[in-house]
């Protein structure tokens, strides 16, 4: 008797998505301070142990929801040209954050990560190390405090200030330092 292959996705995968929309619908109909586990688990129509399970708490929810589009398995800019790859990793982030549920599950879950690197910032990390490549032009934390941290200050500060030649600023600025 062969083990039973595992679909792709199936029951896990509507489950997740289930629970991502619900979160999105709540953020947007009571504000992220107001989402709970319970309330996520009864609108996606799952067991709160399912989402318990998988998340702990809704800090560590929220912060998750809110950076899963940015799917780290996702093509990154490669052409050869690091400010070009740069500029267009960081409009990607801005064009992702731009939209307000977006840029409300980041404030939310950003805001009760603590002292635990965030899934968010980890990702980050890995597609900028990515992207420069070996030898490092840049360090990891240069990425972080020159490209990634203004962008998600302006995000949850000054949301009105993220236009299209942001992520130019920065990196030119990133690059001459």
């Amino acid at each position: 008797m062969s083990a039973p292959v595992r679909r792709p996705g199936g029951r896990s995968a509507a489950v997740l998505t289930s629970i991502r929309y619900a979160v999105e619908e709540l953020v947007r109909e009571r504000g992220a301070e107001k989402v709970t586990i319970p309330l996520v688990a009864e609108r996606a129509g799952v067991n709160p142990t399912s989402v318990y399970r998988r998340w702990g708490d809704a800090a560590t929810m929220l912060n998750d929801i809110a950076t899963y589009r940015l799917d780290p398995e996702r093509e990154l800019p490669h052409t050869g040209d690091l400010r070009a790859d740069l500029i267009t990793w960081a409009r990607e982030i801005v064009e992702h954050y731009r939209k307000p549920i977006n840029a409300a599950l980041l404030r939310s879950g950003s805001a009760s990560a603590g002292e635990e690197e965030t899934e968010c910032l980890r990702n980050r990390r890995t597609e900028g190390l990515a992207i420069v490549g070996e030898p490092a032009a840049l360090s990891a934390d240069e990425l972080i405090d020159g490209l990634i941290g203004p962008l998600v200050y302006r995000v949850i500060y000054l949301p009105w200030t993220l236009d299209d030649e942001l992520p130019v600023r920065l990196v030119d600025k990133l690059l001459r330092a």
